[in-house]
C-alpha cells in the first residue's frame, strides 16, 4: 500500500496530510488559501494521486507558514508513501497548455532535492494567495520529497492560466514519476542500488 501520513503540529501551523500513490485523483483540501486549495486539487485530479490536506495555520499573521508548511507536509507524504522507490519510472515531465500559456515541469524522484524556477508572476495576489509564494510553495515541496524539479513558464500572460499550467505540469509528471513501471521488476531504478544520498 503507497500511503503516508503526515501530522505536523507547531506553534504556526497544524497540518494533516494523507496520500495515496495508487489513487484516483480523489481530495479533501483546506488550508484556509482559497487559491492554494484549488492548486492541490488540480495537482490530485492530474496526478491521480489522492491527497487530505488540512491546514490550520496562523493565517492572521499571513500566508507564508501555511503555505511552506503545507509543501512540506506534502512531500513528506509522498515520500513516505514511495518507500525506497522500488519499481517507479522515476522520471517524469509534462507540456501544459492552458489557452495562451504553455509550461513545461521536468523532474526526478533522485533523492537529490533541487529546484530550478524559470516563472515569472505580473501580479500580486491571486485571489488572496500571494504570488511570490508559489516559487517557495514548490521549492518546499521539492526539498522534503527529495525531487529534482525544473519548472519553466515558457510562454504566457494570464497569471492564473501560468499557475494553474505549472501545477498540473507538475501533476503529470508526478503521476508519471511515482507510477510502477512492470518492466523494472521492482527493481530500484538507479545503478547504485539506491537513490539518495
Amino acid at each position: 500500500m503507497r500511503k503516508g501520513r503526515i501530522s505536523r503540529d507547531t506553534s504556526e501551523t497544524k497540518i494533516l496530510v494523507e496520500v495515496d500513490l495508487d489513487g484516483s485523483g480523489a481530495y479533501d483540501v483546506a488550508t484556509g488559501i482559497g487559491f492554494l486549495d484549488h492548486m492541490v486539487e488540480q495537482f490530485s485530479r492530474h496526478s491521480l494521486i489522492d491527497v487530505t490536506m488540512k491546514v490550520d495555520g496562523d493565517l492572521h499573521i499571513d500566508q507564508h507558514h501555511t503555505t511552506e508548511d503545507s509543501a512540506i507536509a506534502l512531500g513528506q507524504a509522498i515520500a513516505q508513501a514511495l518507500g525506497d522507490k522500488a519499481g517507479i519510472g522515476r522520471y517524469g515531465s509534462a507540456y501544459s497548455p492552458m489557452d495562451e500559456t504553455l509550461a513545461r515541469v521536468a523532474l526526478d524522484i533522485s533523492g537529490r532535492p533541487f529546484l530550478v524556477w524559470q516563472a515569472r508572476f505580473t501580479q500580486e495576489k491571486l485571489g488572496e494567495w500571494d504570488t511570490e509564494l508559489i516559487e517557495h510553495w514548490f521549492h518546499s515541496v521539492a526539498q522534503a520529497a527529495g525531487i529534482t524539479l525544473h519548472v519553466q513558464l515558457l510562454y504566457g500572460q494570464n497569471n492564473h492560466h501560468v499557475c494553474e499550467a505549472i501545477f498540473k505540469g507538475f501533476a503529470r509528471a508526478m503521476r508519471s514519476a511515482v507510477e510502477l513501471d512492470p518492466r523494472k521488476g521492482g527493481a530500484i531504478p538507479s545503478t547504485k542500488g539506491q537513490l539518495g544520498g
